[in-house]
């Protein structure tokens, strides 16, 4: 999701430098505090530090992060934390030079993706080549480094907050037995598409670590890193590949409304589903859906019923956030 190339001017650094001051603060009611970028990072987070600590996302809950600029109130955050947690995989570099820059004394920022995979393991697609440098940073989408992201964050927190180890260690126990369920439920849930419909098409290349854990293939994103339009001569070959292939369904996003998905699925004959996210917790907040848990099960869930699956496996994971 490079479309996160956050843009900060000169007037916000100054801000920064006033919110560094001794009278900028720098904790929330004597807790630490916690920033974090990405809706579904803050809200594992939060699981993470419960009501111990003070999580806050720069990128505010309920708010497209796709279209979202930083205002002065972002640098003032980035400014009194204790804690910084980004996704990295060059994600979030303009905030990472931002954070590195004017972060406060003692503060620490902490890149997630860099501590759990490998470069081996970094994956380079049509979306994000290797020939420029930056790998495809959506780790998140496979539950797995997910539960490694929860375990990071609950290492890097309990030295910044001794006093609440006992609480960030017990929050994160219940939360990975959690996404350790579901996990199993999308494995078990992608076993029941027939082989040959475990294809996604999407509006964004978000789902490639998910692809290759889970055992599907994305043949094609509508928008790539840059949000590109494709070419005719691209979109026509999208439209063999799917009809060749039999492919039932193809996946957009209602934060990225796609006329050209809605051509393919039109030539084509295929189901249009294009209410998909990957950085977006879907619903209102307070509502049942709203975290990463009800993120993966509704994407999970309108997959696999699109492609011929029965994502009952899906059925009583707790999706409901108790620190929205």
């Amino acid at each position: 999701m490079q479309m996160k190339r956050i843009v900060i001017g000169l007037s916000l650094v100054a801000v920064v430098a006033a919110a560094c001051s001794p009278a900028g603060g720098s904790t929330s009611g004597g807790k630490v505090v916690v920033v974090t970028t990405v809706s579904p990072i803050t809200d594992i987070a939060k699981n993470v530090a419960g009501n111990a600590a003070t999580v806050q996302g720069i990128i505010p809950e309920g708010v497209d992060s796709h279209t979202f600029e930083p205002s002065p109130q972002s640098a003032k955050l980035l400014a009194k934390a204790d804690l910084i947690f980004l996704n990295g995989l060059h994600l979030e570099d303009p905030t990472l030079k931002l954070a590195q820059a004017d972060h406060k004394d003692g503060a620490k920022i902490f890149i997630l993706g860099e501590h759990t995979i490998t470069a081996a393991q970094y994956i380079y697609d049509f979306s994000f080549p290797r020939s420029g440098g930056k790998p495809n940073p959506h780790l998140w989408m496979d539950v797995a480094n997910a539960i490694t992201y929860a375990t990071l964050i609950r290492d890097e927190l309990i030295p910044d907050d001794p006093k609440n180890a006992v609480t960030h260690r017990a929050n994160t126990t219940v939360y990975l037995a959690l996404l350790h369920r579901l996990n199993d439920a999308v494995q078990t849930a992608i076993n029941t598409i027939p082989p040959k419909n475990r294809v996604l098409l999407t509006y964004h290349d978000s789902f490639a670590y998910f692809a290759h854990h889970y055992g599907m293939t994305v043949i094609g994103a509508i928008h790539p890193a840059d949000f590109a339009e494709p070419s005719a001569k691209e979109v026509a070959a999208l439209i063999d590949q799917i009809k060749s292939q039999h492919v039932p369904a193809i996946f957009g996003s209602e934060v990225f409304p796609s006329p050209v998905l809605a051509q393919i699925a039109q030539e084509t004959g295929v189901k249009f589903e294009d209410t998909l996210r990957d950085d977006d917790l879907p619903g209102d907040v307070g509502g049942p859906m709203h975290s990463y848990l009800g993120l993966m099960v509704y994407d999970v869930r309108t997959m696999v019923k699109d492609l011929g699956g029965n994502p009952s496996a899906l059925d009583g994971i707790p999706t409901h956030s108790q620190y929205d």
